[in-house]
């Protein structure tokens, strides 16, 4: 293991993780947000980049692929919104109808289970060839022009009558209702909202990893919830103190800070397929250290008590 490798691993750590962070963005919005566990991730995510990838071998153009992606979350999120509010299915097992269903629907979208996007023009593809730039620094941009412009829009929109009312709802349903909102609708415009920010991220990744694939967003909902709870952890000083676009922000770092950890760890020699231990372990740490700290405070308070 030598210095460039590694400094070459993290290279392409960081750009993955920004076009991932999309994904936990949207994640966010419902888990943190809204107050739901919602299941729909790994499919929507597959659904992204599914929709994506055949609609650039088909010779659309890839900025607007991406948008019909995200267009084909927005309807997979009112899916299992619909499920949840309208028939009265449990959050995580409409979530788990809508995953399951997605991966058929997918096969359709594509006619198959893989999509190679060799020799087409994407996103990454049109900067390599218009600035002569490395395919990990073009995924940089890209990640990063989409992640900051993300934050921008949802601090905006969360700030707006509607987007409180879904905060609101996440926080507390029974008194928003009581005010008069329709909590229905609250959540399945924030599932709408999730699930396409999602699918945007699937179409993205699609791009950058040069194929659209069933099985590419298998794990995105745990991938989500590490990078949550990492990026909530590190950034905690600065969260509490600070505006909510730095809490959005800390959700994109937190992404990026999972993808380091775990090129870090491959180059260390970890086989590909203990990634997922891997992740389940980074979740389990990153939840205990707040139970941790709580203890650690708790004890210091009982001795200062005492004496």
């Amino acid at each position: 293991m030598n210095i460039l490798s590694i400094m070459g691993a993290a290279q392409g750590a960081v750009a993955q993780g920004l076009l991932w962070g999309l994904m936990t963005l949207g994640v966010y919005l419902t888990f943190r947000i809204l107050n739901i566990a919602d299941m729909t991730c790994d499919g929507s995510f597959a659904l992204g980049g599914s929709t994506c990838a055949i609609l650039v071998t088909k010779g659309t153009n890839p900025l607007l692929a991406v948008l019909i992606s995200f267009i084909a979350g927005i309807v997979a999120g009112l899916a299992t919104g619909l499920m949840h509010t309208k028939l009265k299915i449990h959050e995580i097992l409409a979530g788990i109808l809508s995953m399951i269903a997605l991966y058929s629907i997918n096969i359709r979208i594509m006619g198959r289970s893989n999509t190679p996007l060799l020799g087409v023009q994407t996103l990454m593809t049109k900067m390599q060839d218009q600035f002569g730039i490395t395919p990990n620094i073009a995924s940089f941009i890209v990640g990063l022009i989409f992640g900051l412009a993300l934050i921008v829009i949802l601090y905006w929109f969360m700030g707006t009558e509607l987007g409180s009312c879904i905060r609101a709802t996440g926080n507390n349903e029974k008194m928003v209702r009581a005010m008069g909102v329709d909590t229905d609708k609250m959540k399945l415009l924030g599932l709408m909202l999730s699930n396409g920010l999602i699918a945007l991220s699937g179409a993205l990744v699609a791009q950058q990893q040069g194929y659209g694939d069933v099985g590419m967003g298998t794990g995105a909902i745990v991938i989500g919830l590490a990078s949550i709870i990492l990026g909530e952890s590190i950034f905690a000083y600065f969260n509490k103190r600070f505006a909510f676009y730095v809490t959005l922000l800390s959700i994109l770092l937190g992404s990026v800070v999972y993808r380091l950890i775990i090129a870090v760890v491959l180059q260390l020699g970890l086989k590909s397929s203990d990634l997922k231990l891997l992740t389940a372990i980074i979740v389990v740490i990153a939840l205990a250290i707040p139970v941790a700290k709580a203890k650690i405070t708790k004890k210091s308070l009982l001795s200062e008590a005492r004496r």
